[in-house]
């Protein structure tokens, strides 16, 4: 593909991205992901346009077996699904590698297989000869393409290796290719390195191997990640690994969304059709992931292209750009004096025309509904994740929300009879609600092992006869998020639900100072919007 700059015809190069969110960002401090959260960012990535999404360890967990059975069911429009292993161990043979035949019997196309690239690393830490280590590479790549799948090797440890015993590292790769791997990654796996050397080693590669597909991992120990995979491509490398917002162990991986960024931006390279739905990602698997994004997050956090009093501010109202070294909608993010919603009206109606309502041609009702979320969401609102009640929202703007029920009451008590310290488990909850479906006022009582589902089980006995419905809707996830812990138990709460009905997936939020009313907001709306979403 080509670009005219009406100067000279530029090449432009296609740079494969590799999305590892699900296995190395999850191994990050404070990161879990539900066996839902997983499956709805494997969807955010796909539409985004990632080639390939690492789904982590068939075998490592029953969450991640499950994953594996309930995404071939995905209806993907572009990504492929890679299962993440090791090579078989030493003295034994692929085929009767217990780990290797799950990463077969995962079913995902692609097989990601890490070996070591580094002398020391394999005669002390696995504690075999540098032969028995090419013999385990080259053998459980062999057999992963002879059962037809696409193998990924990532070489371990390689930039290290390569400093120690740069023709030892050389042979781990020509072992990888020679065995059919298609793409052999280059991991900087401690994160020490420094561009010049990432960019050093991976030119003598490229030489070594010019007809060989290099990719690269980066970890950011030294702060270096997304430098050092930049540097790579720059050298020959055309596949780029990383998390997104830089998720993962220690000081974390190369934040993919930046690397993207400034390949597409600042480089020429083509990463993913429609830059502008970066800022969007980030948010949603931050929400995902139950963390905040910094707001000084290049590209995508809110203070990224804020603007604060004094010369800078006065600049920028002067001359568009003049702080901002990118035009922020590429991104789709948006300049700011203030800290405030990323949304402007360009997105909203965008979000709008996706859930089938018009407001293009109204800006009066556009800036009043971007003057509610901003509110909002100073008040501690995020619809990254909440698109049940962003509908619900809009709909209440244009006169056509339609409430299904109404609350007159509700008592949750908490009764735990047994005192066993900090190891009780053994406390029930009881919800009492008192609702009304038009002039039919109906009193139920739930019981379940924490309040919201009793309050749950509860709106459902009470609504159940007049919306029979709500049977088939389930909520499969629930994030807590104390947003001022500095108050104590007095903060505000933010509560975020995701709720299936079977077909599909959506989230609500609630936002109070007692989490209980947060956690009913949410439930609430997560049934109207399911109502409203079968028309009801």
């Amino acid at each position: 593909m080509t670009r005219d700059l009406g100067i000279a015809v530029v090449e432009i190069t296609n740079i494969e991205t590799y999305d590892t969110t699900l296995r190395d960002g999850e191994q990050g401090l404070g990161i879990t992901l539900s066996l839902e959260d997983k499956l709805r960012i494997v969807e955010c990535l796909d539409h985004f346009g990632i080639d390939i999404i690492e789904g982590g360890y068939p075998t490592s967990n029953p969450k991640d077996i499950e994953f594996f059975k309930r995404v071939a069911q995905l209806p993907l429009t572009h990504a492929r699904i890679a299962a993440f292993g090791s090579t078989c161990h030493k003295g034994s043979l692929a085929r009767n590698d217990a780990g290797l035949q799950a990463l077969i019997e995962s079913g995902a196309p692609v097989i990601t297989l890490v070996g070591k690239a580094h002398a020391s690393q394999v005669q002390h830490a696995l504690r075999t000869s540098l032969e028995e280590n090419l013999r385990m590479i080259t053998d459980s790549i062999s057999f992963c393409v002879q059962e037809g799948r696409e193998v990924i090797f990532d070489a371990e440890h390689f930039f290290d290796g390569y400093d120690a015993d740069p023709e030892y590292a050389l042979e781990v790769v020509r072992a990888a290719q020679e065995a059919g791997a298609s793409r052999v990654c280059l991991c900087e796996t401690n994160g020490g390195q420094l561009p010049a050397s990432v960019s050093a080693v991976t030119t003598a590669v490229h030489k070594a191997f010019p007809d060989l597909m290099l990719g690269i991992h980066c970890h950011n120990d030294s702060g270096c990640a997304v430098a050092n995979t930049l540097d790579a491509v720059g050298a020959g490398a055309r596949q780029v690994q990383g998390t997104i917002n830089g998720y993962g162990e220690r000081a974390g991986n190369a934040d993919l969304l930046n690397v993207i960024a400034n390949l597409q931006l600042k480089m020429g390279y083509n990463c993913v059709p429609d830059l502008s739905q970066l800022s969007d990602v980030a948010h949603f698997v931050a929400e995902s992931c139950n963390v905040t994004l910094p707001a000084q997050t290049p590209y995508t956090g809110k203070a990224a292209f804020a603007h604060k009093g004094g010369l800078h501010a006065s600049a920028q109202a002067r001359l568009e750009g003049a702080y901002e070294h990118v035009d922020p909608a590429l991104v789709g993010n948006t300049s700011s004096w203030v800290v405030s919603e990323l949304s402007g009206r360009a997105s909203l109606v965008r979000k709008a025309e996706s859930f089938g309502l018009s407001i293009e041609h109204d800006e009066a009702l556009c800036q009043r509904i971007l003057d509610d979320i901003k509110q909002r969401e100073a008040e501690g609102y995020a619809y990254e994740v909440a698109d049940g009640s962003l509908y619900l929202l809009m709909l209440r703007h244009l006169g056509k929300l339609k409430s299904h029920f109404t609350l007159e009451s509700f008592r949750v008590i908490v009764d735990d009879r047994e005192d066993t310290g900090s190891w009780a488990k053994d406390a029930t909850s009881e919800a009492t609600i008192k609702i009304r479906v038009g002039d039919v006022r109906t009193v139920a009582t739930g019981e379940g092992t924490g309040p919201v589902e009793a309050l749950d089980t509860a709106l459902r006995m009470a609504i159940g006869e007049s919306y029979p419905q709500v049977a088939a809707m389930e909520l499969v996830d629930f994030k807590v998020r104390i947003l001022d812990e500095n108050v104590g138990t007095g903060a505000v709460t933010r509560v975020i639900i995701t709720t299936s009905d079977g077909e599909g997936n959506w989230g609500t939020v609630g936002v109070s100072e007692n989490i209980i009313e947060a956690s009913w907001n949410a439930l609430v709306d997560s049934i109207e919007y399911g109502l409203h979403r079968i028309g009801v």
